[in-house]
């Protein structure tokens, strides 16, 4: 077995590419050797991880991507964001579902938690938000800091995996990931989305990133991606904030068609500054008056 085979499979599991299991030792080594880079990123800590998986793995992965026109994938088609991503885990063919469940498992988490040094990972094995993405020419998604909150787990969004599929990807077909700082002044990094490449970053209210440009791959490409959220049960003080959907954000001298408006970012902002212990009795206040109405 060949160095790159092994280096993310554990050899118990290794029958076949649907067979993968995540390998700890590997997964050890490449926490402690990114731990203090991740910490110390910028814009917000991050890390980028080239041939991250056995190429084996995703070249299954890869062939079992149904193209645009073969599920019912969600479409947004908006000012803000123009993709596809898959609706339900029963879309999902088997070797991509057994790669999902592998970055949800105690493995996986335990990396993630030496690798980022949040404790209490917990994985969304509804993939809401997540699973697979896919972009058309043409297609974009704009700067943005994500949900904060999974309403269905009742859990503070913290993390988010991205891992691309693309081969063959050329700087000219655009499609880069960007990362911006918090005033959104200036771009900090710019990501091709190539094969095999991933991108682990902590999310905040601030955090501010996604694929603002229009793709101009050849006719017939798309931008192919694993998207994998996760989550605390709560948060540090700072970065508490009221839950939220999407906060899309214009870059310098781009107007958006339905940027949050100046309240919005406002009541944002002052909730960071409330002591936990305030925005609780008020969580708690509203809940006694509802439950009196009733």
């Amino acid at each position: 077995m060949n160095a790159t085979l092994s280096k993310g499979m554990n050899n118990n599991c290794m029958d076949s590419a649907f067979m993968f299991c995540v390998n700890p030792d590997y997964l050890n080594d490449l926490a402690d050797k990114n731990r203090e880079a991740y910490s110390q990123a910028e814009p917000f800590p991050h890390i980028i991880i080239d041939n991250f998986l056995p190429e084996t793995v995703l070249d299954k992965v890869l062939e079992q991507f149904p193209k645009p026109e073969l599920i019912d994938w969600q479409k947004f088609d908006a000012a803000q964001e123009k993709k596809l991503a898959s609706k339900s885990e029963l879309q999902i063919a088997e070797a991509i579902r057994l790669l999902l469940y592998q970055l949800n498992s105690s493995t996986f988490i335990k990396f993630l938690e030496q690798l980022t040094g949040i404790d209490g990972i917990i994985p969304d094995p509804h993939f809401e938000g997540g699973g697979l993405h896919q972009i058309e020419k043409g297609g974009y998604l704009k700067i943005h800091a994500d949900f904060n909150r999974n309403k269905k787990l009742r859990l503070d969004r913290r993390l988010n995996l991205l891992l691309y599929l693309n081969k063959d990807w050329q700087e000219e077909y655009g499609g880069h990931f960007e990362m911006w700082d918090k005033d959104m002044t200036k771009c900090h990094k710019k990501i091709l989305p190539i094969f095999n490449r991933c991108v682990i970053f902590s999310t905040t209210d601030f955090s501010y990133h996604g694929h603002p440009e229009p793709l101009t791959c050849p006719e017939g490409w798309t931008r192919k991606s694993l998207a994998l959220y996760y989550y605390s049960n709560g948060r540090p003080s700072e970065e508490i904030s009221g839950a939220h959907s999407t906060l899309f954000r214009a870059k310098p001298e781009e107007k958006l068609a339905q940027k949050p408006s100046s309240l919005k970012i406002l009541k944002t902002i002052s909730n960071k500054l409330i002591p936990p212990i305030f925005i609780d009795a008020k969580n708690y206040l509203s809940n006694q008056l509802l439950s009196h109405k009733h």
